[in-house]
């Protein structure tokens, strides 16, 4: 796993994952201690865990357009100094408005992270791995997230959100050195020389990409978006906002961040695992429709009364069909980018997942509100359904086309 090929795409998965810190913390905490930050009403939560997505629908392409001119090294060390500075105004902020602002500023550096990284993996890249590769990417940069939401729920719960966030600000800043050690020097931009070969290529022209790449917008609304904003909140309508575990008494919050922190720490292993079951031949879209299945009954049957440690489980699963999902989606992507058009394709597919991941908080806690607790969920249900019919047919199609 780590030889020379694949230690530029580990070094910014690692630096991605102390830069992502802050932002994990705060899905965790916001949703259950959102008055002592300042905020007055719950519909604030959606907007504050949504518009940094929001905002980065704009920032792709400029920011795609930056790394023809700038090198991979200044682009994540931009992201790192951003992502500093609005990890510790989570603790200072008590207005809405200018959390607002700092979630904004954290969308521009998750761009530069973000391109960054997949620019860097269709280049180190191939056929035969690139699905190991986006899933070893997707596993180390979400430790960021193990670390976040654990501790982040955790010592919320305890210490505050103040000492919590001044706290994981500093781990960012001893990223800094990392970068200049690792992340070679270039007076060229990233992606200057790819974007020249791409000039001719237009989406009109390739209509059959985007649903493909749609597969990514649902995938990141669904999780990233409905499920990851609204675990803590879920936890605490199912149960109670302090839930008794054997000897136990755990706050809402805190079981949230655990359970968040589980899939993050199988991530590592299991990502690049499931990628590299995907490599094989045609095996994306078997594993796509059977992890659809699943999840799609999974979030049909969340709202049922049933024993606590089952209900739990069924979060587990859920936290799995992510992972698979998530890695088979980017390898999709970076197989149609790898054939076509390398940079314009990972553009907009990073704009798509973006539009996904922002509107997700946004319809979940509007639906949720306004016409059932558990709306949201039985929407993923039917999303995750009609993408399981749809490439079942395909999937059957190419096993029997690769049986010739």
């Amino acid at each position: 796993m780590f030889n020379q090929k694949t230690r530029p795409i580990i070094i910014i998965a690692l630096v991605t994952a102390v830069c992502l810190i802050g932002d994990s913390m705060l899905y965790v905490v916001l949703p259950t201690h959102w008055q002592d930050m300042g905020l007055s009403s719950l519909w604030q939560i959606g907007i504050i865990l949504s518009v940094n997505r929001l905002i980065r629908l704009p920032l792709n392409p400029l920011v795609s357009y930056l790394y023809r001119k700038i090198s991979a090294r200044n682009g994540i060390l931009i992201a790192l100094l951003l992502a500093i500075s609005t990890t510790a105004g989570y603790g200072i902020v008590n207005n809405f408005y200018i959390f607002i602002l700092l979630r904004c500023i954290w969308g521009f550096a998750w761009t530069f992270l973000r391109l960054g990284a997949y620019f860097t993996i269709i280049d180190y890249s191939t056929d035969q791995n690139r699905g190991k590769c986006m899933g070893l990417y997707n596993g180390l940069y979400r430790l960021g997230s193990l670390f976040g939401m654990l501790f982040g729920g955790i010592s919320a719960d305890f210490f505050g959100v103040k000492i919590t966030s001044f706290a994981f600000a500093f781990c960012s800043i001893i990223c800094i050195p990392v970068i200049f050690t690792y992340i070679k020097k270039s007076s060229r931009g990233m992606v200057a020389e790819q974007t020249k070969k791409e000039s001719n290529f237009s989406f009109f022209e390739n209509t059959h990409i985007l649903p493909t790449l749609c597969i990514g917008l649902f995938i990141s609304m669904i999780y990233q978006g409905m499920f990851t904003s609204t675990l803590s909140y879920l936890i605490e309508l199912h149960n109670n906002s302090n839930i008794s575990i054997g000897f136990f008494i755990i706050g809402a919050a805190s079981l949230g961040g655990i359970i968040q922190a589980i899939r993050w720490s199988w991530e590592p292993w299991l990502a690049p695992l499931l990628g590299s079951l995907t490599d094989q031949t045609q095996g994306r879209y078997s594993i796509l429709i059977i992890s659809t299945a699943i999840a799609s009954i999974s979030f049909s049957i969340i709202s049922f009364n049933m024993p606590l440690a089952v209900w739990l489980a069924l979060l587990l699963i859920l936290q799995i069909t992510a992972t698979s999902l998530t890695t088979i989606a980017d390898a999709l992507a970076a197989d149609i980018a790898i054939n076509s058009a390398k940079i314009k394709i990972m553009t907009l597919y990073s704009l798509l997942i973006d539009l996904g991941a922002a509107l997700g908080p946004m319809l979940a806690y509007f639906m949720n509100q306004y016409f059932n607790p558990y709306a949201s969920y039985w929407g993923a249900a039917c999303i995750l359904l009609i993408i399981t019919l749809k490439y079942s047919t395909k999937a059957v199609s190419l096993k029997k086309f690769s049986h010739r």
